[in-house]
C-alpha cells in the first residue's frame, strides 16, 4: 500500500508535468536541463571543440641519469600569461621530475614520459582545457653541468576555447561542457562534433510522465496480486489466505477500484480509458502505450488536468491521495482494523487465560477429592481386614465348642 501511496504521490505532483527534457539530433552532442529551462528549439554549429594545451621537452637518453643542481625549478608559462614556478630536488631524474610536477596541485599540468624511439622526453599536458589554461612555455633552471633539458617549440599544442554557433549567435567555453549559453542547459560537446551542425529540442519531459503512469500500473497490479493471494478460498484452512473472508480488505478494494474508474472533472480527459489504462476483468489494470503516447503529445495539459487536477478539481491521482490518506493514516482504516484485530486477540487470550486458569482448579479440587476417597478406601480395606479378622476369631471359637 505505501509503495502504491508514493506512485499515486508523484502522479499528483505538479513538477513532474513541468520538467521538461533535451533531445538532439545528431552525434557528438548530449545535452541535459535544469529547472530554469524552458521550452525551445535551437540549432547548434560547432566549429571546433575544446582541447588541452600540451608541450614536451627535448630528448633525454638516461631515464636515470639525474638531471638538476642545487636550488633547480622549472618555471610554466600559460595562455593567459600566467607563471607557476616548480621547485626539484638536486640530483632529480627525468622520473624524479614527472613525479614532483604531478603531485604538486597548483602545477596546471599532468606530466607523463614519452619514448619516441631515440630518446625520452617529458610531456606536459595541462589540466584543464582552453587557450586561457593551454600551457605554452617550460623553462628549466640550474641544471646539473652538461645537461641540456629544455622545450621543444616544435611540439607545441595550444589549448584551445570551443567554438560554435547556437541559432546563428556565437559562442566560445574554455570547456566542452557549455554552460550558461542557453538558460538552464548545459551541452556537452565530444570531440567527434566539431564540424558537426545539430539540432536540439528541449520540451516537456514525457518520458518522466510515462514512466510514473506506468509505475502506477505496475505496482496497482502488484498489489492487486498480493491481496488476491492473502484472501485466496482454498477449501483448506493451511493454505487459505491470511485475510480471507475480512471485510476491511474488500473495503480497500472496492474503494480504490472506485476512485480509478469514476470520471474526474470535467475537462477533455475524464476517463482514465481515454489514456489507455482500463481495468480487466481479474480488477486489475493494462496500458495501452501507445494511446498514452498520444494523449502526450497531442494534449498534455488535458493529461495532466486529469492526473494532478487544476485549481478546482482533485485529478484521479489527488483523489487516489486522499483516499489513500484515510486508509493509511494514524486513525485510518487499516490501522483501526490493526487495532480491531489487536482487541480481539487481546480478548482471546484473557478467555484462554480464565479458561486455563479454571481447568487448574478442576484439577486441583479432583485431585483432592480423588485424595480424600483414597484415604476413606484406606480405612474401609483396615476396617474390613479387621472384621475379617474378627469374624476369623468368632468361627476358630465356634469349632472349638
Amino acid at each position: 500500500m505505501s509503495e502504491f501511496q508514493e506512485a499515486v504521490a508523484r502522479l499528483n505532483d505538479d513538477a513532474l508535468y513541468q520538467g521538461l527534457a533535451a533531445s538532439v539530433q545528431g552525434e557528438g552532442l548530449t545535452a541535459s536541463t535544469t529547472e530554469d529551462a524552458d521550452p525551445g528549439r535551437y540549432e547548434i554549429a560547432v566549429t571546433h571543440t575544446a582541447r588541452a594545451g600540451s608541450l614536451a621537452s627535448t630528448r633525454v637518453a638516461d631515464i636515470a641519469a639525474p638531471l638538476t643542481g642545487a636550488n633547480a625549478s622549472l618555471d610554466l608559462t600559460f595562455g593567459d600569461g600566467s607563471t607557476t614556478r616548480i621547485a626539484l630536488a638536486e640530483g632529480a631524474t627525468l622520473e624524479d621530475i614527472r613525479d614532483t610536477i604531478n603531485a604538486d596541485p597548483d602545477a596546471g599540468v599532468d606530466a607523463s614520459i614519452i619514448h619516441d624511439g631515440t630518446g625520452n622526453r617529458l610531456v606536459l599536458n595541462s589540466r584543464e582545457s582552453g587557450a586561457d589554461a593551454g600551457v605554452t612555455q617550460m623553462s628549466f633552471n640550474n641544471l646539473a653541468g652538461g645537461v641540456a633539458l629544455e622545450e621543444d617549440a616544435d611540439t607545441h599544442q595550444a589549448g584551445r576555447d570551443a567554438e560554435l554557433e547556437i541559432n546563428g549567435i556565437q559562442i566560445t567555453s574554455a570547456s566542452n561542457t557549455v554552460e550558461g549559453a542557453i538558460q538552464g542547459v548545459t551541452l556537452e560537446l565530444d570531440p567527434t562534433a566539431s564540424g558537426e551542425t545539430l539540432s536540439l529540442v528541449v520540451e516537456q519531459d514525457n518520458a518522466s510522465v510515462k514512466e510514473a503512469v506506468t509505475a502506477l500500473v505496475d505496482v496497482y497490479n502488484k498489489l492487486k496480486s498480493t491481496l488476491g493471494r492473502m484472501t485466496a478460498v482454498t477449501g483448506d484452512a493451511a493454505s487459505a489466505g491470511e485475510l480471507v473472508g475480512d471485510r476491511t480488505v474488500r473495503n480497500i478494494e472496492s474503494s480504490l477500484s472506485r476512485n480509478l474508474v469514476d470520471p474526474v472533472g470535467g475537462g477533455e480527459v475524464t476517463m482514465m480509458s481515454q489514456l489507455g489504462i482500463s481495468l480487466q476483468a481479474d480488477g486489475r489494470l493494462q496500458l495501452d502505450v501507445d494511446k498514452l503516447d498520444a494523449v502526450m503529445a497531442d494534449n498534455p495539459q488535458a493529461l495532466r488536468d486529469f492526473l494532478a487536477g487544476d485549481n478546482e478539481d482533485a485529478g484521479m491521482a489527488g483523489r487516489l491521495a486522499g483516499t489513500l490518506g484515510l486508509m493509511l493514516g494514524d486513525d485510518g482504516t487499516i490501522q483501526s482494523a490493526i487495532s480491531g484485530s489487536e482487541t480481539r486477540v487481546s480478548s482471546l487470550e484473557r478467555r484462554y487465560s480464565r479458561m486455563e486458569e479454571s481447568i487448574d482448579s478442576s484439577i486441583a479440587r479432583y485431585r483432592q477429592q480423588f485424595s480424600q476417597l483414597d484415604s476413606v478406601v484406606a480405612r474401609m480395606n483396615s476396617v474390613s481386614a479387621y472384621l475379617g479378622q474378627q469374624l476369623s476369631m468368632l468361627d476358630s471359637q465356634f469349632n472349638q465348642n
